[in-house]
């Protein structure tokens, strides 16, 4: 069997470099811990960007693939398929609204609710063909395609993947007000993460989401949730807009919603909304499979039940005490952590960069056998599967203090000798 290091100089000299994982290779996973290749287990504080919010090898996610895999993965749209139907019901109740349109990728769906969004403003509202605008959002992540990072504020993202594509007006996140002033008669959309993942995990000012709801139904604009990190239990309610009260136009989904099987998104919207998209003019061969579909519906049906949502909601209270205790300088009783942001299973802390960089934390929790991801900087991203255990939880957060500590130890080290 391979190594470690082979492994990782095969992937560096055969794939493109378009990410930097950390040096571990993953062989198998169950629950909340994965194994690497020598046979070292890891807990998973990433779970695949939400993606895996039920954990590795769900057992009713697996079933339903695995008996579905015996009888039919495919067919395309151009037919029906007896796992089509069910789906879409299920999802549009879970959404509270009428239709589906089921795709594949989180930026397909992101692509299509952009493409209804138009669609709805030349038909419905009347908008000037050709003049449709959609407010949008700083620090937004939404996806890599040409016209998702035409919008994008963050350089690796958007730099060098010119000409920018037209129809988006950029705004501070988190002022409603700058969301009133930005639209016009040609505003068809308002597009926000409820929670900015990417960003940080930033969560906007209480009664914000409730405002830029007012404002969009005053308007006669639509507002689309992305809520393909956020939604699905990950923060505590079945979506984060929950949390408000307020119900988007559309909720565009993804992730969570395959299982970390298959990848599985849609925008579900009622029909006034998305019955404006016609035979011809959107689809995908993918989109709303066989197999999708039965594990899609099996991701619903756990949905249901509340069980997860109740715990992202317990051990996020858990995990965010637990990472408030850190802020604070080293030499003051705190780890060096200056902020933590987040709701439910997800948090954002912010790690003082003189101590480490991001990546730097990253690799030494990893060493302990905590895997996390860094972002922007020195922001460490948490984000465990909601099956994890309370006690795997505490044994996380404290490696994470430990790591801290090391570090803090380091620094101050460096700074005597050197001084």
């Amino acid at each position: 069997m391979s190594t470690t290091r082979e492994l990782i100089e095969l992937s560096e000299r055969r794939s493109a470099h378009n990410y930097h994982p950390l040096p571990v290779v993953v062989r198998e996973a169950l629950g909340a811990w994965v194994t690497d290749v020598e046979g070292t287990r890891y807990l998973d504080c990433l779970a695949g960007y939400s993606s895996l919010n039920f954990g590795h090898g769900n057992p009713e996610i697996l079933k339903a693939a695995q008996d579905q895999l015996q009888r039919l993965t495919l067919t395309s749209r151009a037919f029906f398929h007896d796992r089509f139907a069910d789906f879409c019901q299920g999802l549009a109740d879970l959404c509270g609204k009428d239709m589906v349109l089921p795709m594949n990728t989180g930026a397909e769906a992101v692509e299509t609710a952009i493409k209804v969004a138009r669609k709805w403003g030349y038909d419905v509202k009347g908008v000037t063909p050709g003049r449709a605008n959609i407010v949008v959002m700083e620090d937004n992540f939404h996806g890599r395609t040409t016209t998702i990072v035409s919008f994008s504020t963050d350089p690796d993202a958007r730099d060098g993947f010119g000409p920018a594509t037209p129809g988006f007006t950029i705004v501070k996140y988190g002022s409603a007000e700058a969301i009133r002033e930005a639209i016009d008669a040609d505003t068809v959309a308002v597009l926000i993460e409820p929670i900015q993942g990417e960003a940080g995990v930033l969560v906007p000012p209480a009664g914000y989401l409730a405002q830029v709801r007012e404002i969009c139904t005053e308007n006669n604009v639509l507002l689309i949730a992305d809520e393909i990190q956020s939604g699905l239990g990950r923060t505590g309610d079945t979506f984060a807009c929950d949390h408000d009260g307020v119900v988007p136009d559309m909720y565009v989904l993804g992730k969570a919603l395959g299982g970390g099987v298959v990848p599985v998104s849609a925008v579900v919207a009622d029909a006034g909304v998305l019955g404006v998209i016609k035979p011809g003019q959107h689809g995908s061969t993918f989109g709303g499979n066989p197999l999708a579909c039965a594990v899609g519906s099996a991701v619903i049906g756990l949905l249901r039940t509340g069980e997860y949502q109740a715990r992202a909601k317990e051990l996020g209270a858990v995990l965010h005490e637990r990472l408030r205790a850190l802020i604070g300088p080293a030499d003051q009783g705190g780890h060096g952590v200056i902020a933590v942001r987040g709701r439910g299973l997800w948090a954002g802390v912010d790690v003082d960069p003189s101590i480490g960089t991001g990546r730097e934390v990253c690799e030494a929790l990893m060493r302990r056998g905590v895997l996390a991801k860094d972002t922007h900087g020195s922001t460490i991203r948490l984000a465990p599967p909601l099956v994890v255990s309370e006690e795997d939880l505490n044994w996380a957060v404290d490696q994470l203090a430990a790591v801290l500590s090391e570090l803090s130890q380091s620094v101050s080290r460096i700074s005597t000798s050197s001084s």
